[in-house]
């Protein structure tokens, strides 16, 4: 009989913490929409403005990056560009 009261409790508690970390989740979610809509706004405003958001899409992602990363990403591509007589 304990056993089955101990059981009961352990799986309520498991299911309690299942639906608090999909609870969790699902608020993340939410608010990772809303923030790529805010995101793609400013995109918007900036190409309004006359800036290449290609461009600026291209320094975002650069700036991610340690200098060391971007150093040796920088060399690949002009190794490979050398190769193909592209310099």
């Amino acid at each position: 009989m304990v056993d089955d009261i101990t059981t009961e409790t352990s799986q309520t508690v498991a299911a309690g913490q299942l639906r608090a970390f999909i609870e969790r989740v699902e608020r993340l979610e939410e608010d990772k929409k809303t923030i790529s809509e805010d995101i793609k706004e400013v995109y918007a405003e900036m190409k309004a403005t006359g800036f290449d958001t290609k461009a600026v899409r291209s320094i975002v992602r650069l700036r991610k990056k340690d200098q060391a990363e971007r150093q040796e990403e920088e060399a690949m591509i002009d190794l490979y560009k050398a190769a193909l007589g592209m310099e």
